[in-house]
């Protein structure tokens, strides 16, 4: 599954062709849905202000210009995304915060795609199967990275993947696939135990020797404690798991302030930019999921193999 959310149409059609050569095995795109926000002139002028220090700290100049995001650019942006899948055949779109229009659902469904939703409730869950989706990810307060909620507020979609996975499970007839936290077979196990038909996983890859992940990023996470995992809108102003640092700690005074995704995203890109080609830890966006312990510096074929063996040995 290619996380395509920041990806332009040209980017997915590029990295849709290389994928076509190296298996014909079927691949996966996911889209971020995109919703109205936010953004007030004295809300960016507040954030902006906010960054001015750790701008100082690593040396990074203030860009000349931002490109402050619209929504009618992103939903056009969106559309040519599913524009691009379509003529690619690629067979399966997943979705994360929210879900697209019923007349974007009929169109992928015309052309015979796959499409999966996620979910951070039960409520969720059952609206994504409403809406004619095939599948659901239901993504436990586990998981890193950004909240795929969209129904509830952050604090409302914080369950568990362990309660969530059983009672999405007796609420829909579609498919669940379980996220949050799974790094190996262990996770694996007990998500179909609990009733998920698969399970998806991110940080456990991101370790791995073929990820393309800063090798900063990389050793922030191996080293990483379970209790340094917390949830913050500080980066991109929506709430995502990653581990803390200064620029988390930094920001928490003004967090309930900044502008809403995407424009905080927007304002803090070049010093995120900065920073990681400085290999300055302290002001990466470090996404992690809350069992970074697990993770290990190995081929992703060796985490493969070794869970699809003690499923086989179970």
């Amino acid at each position: 599954m290619i996380g395509a959310g920041y990806m332009t149409p040209q980017q997915i059609k590029a990295q849709s062709e290389e994928i076509k050569q190296l298996t014909p095995r079927p691949f996966g795109i996911n889209l971020f849905v995109p919703n109205a926000f936010n953004g007030s002139e004295e809300s960016i002028r507040s954030a902006t202000m906010s960054l001015q220090l750790i701008r100082q700290a690593i040396n990074a100049q203030q860009p000349d210009s931002i490109d402050i995001p619209q929504f009618d650019q992103l939903v056009i942006t969106f559309n040519e995304q599913i524009k691009v899948i379509i003529e690619e055949k690629i067979p399966i779109c997943s979705f994360t915060f929210g879900l697209p229009s019923e007349q974007v659902i009929a169109e992928l469904k015309q052309h015979n795609i796959i499409l999966i939703g996620t979910a951070t409730t039960v409520s969720e869950a059952i609206e994504i199967e409403n809406k004619g989706i095939d599948l659901v990810v239901v993504q436990g307060s586990e998981a890193g990275g950004h909240r795929g909620n969209f129904m509830s507020n952050t604090q409302q979609s914080l369950v568990g993947l362990m309660s969530l996975i059983p009672q999405v499970v007796d609420h829909v007839n579609i498919p669940v696939i379980a996220a949050g936290g799974i790094m190996d077979s262990r996770g694996v196990m007990a998500s179909l135990c609990l009733g998920a038909q698969g399970v998806q996983m991110g940080t456990a890859f991101l370790t791995c020797t073929e990820s393309g992940a800063n090798p900063v990023y990389k050793d922030a996470i191996l080293s990483a404690k379970e209790d340094q995992i917390v949830l913050t809108r500080a980066f991109s102003g929506k709430f995502a798991r990653g581990i803390f640092n200064q620029f988390i700690a930094h920001m928490q005074p003004y967090e309930a302030a900044f502008p809403d995704f995407p424009i905080q995203n927007a304002l803090t890109k070049n010093l995120r930019k900065a920073a990681a080609s400085q290999g300055n830890k302290e002001f990466m966006s470090l996404w992690s999921g809350q069992s970074p312990r697990l993770a290990k510096n190995q081929r992703a074929s060796l985490l493969i193999h070794s869970i699809i063996k003690a499923l086989k040995d179970a």
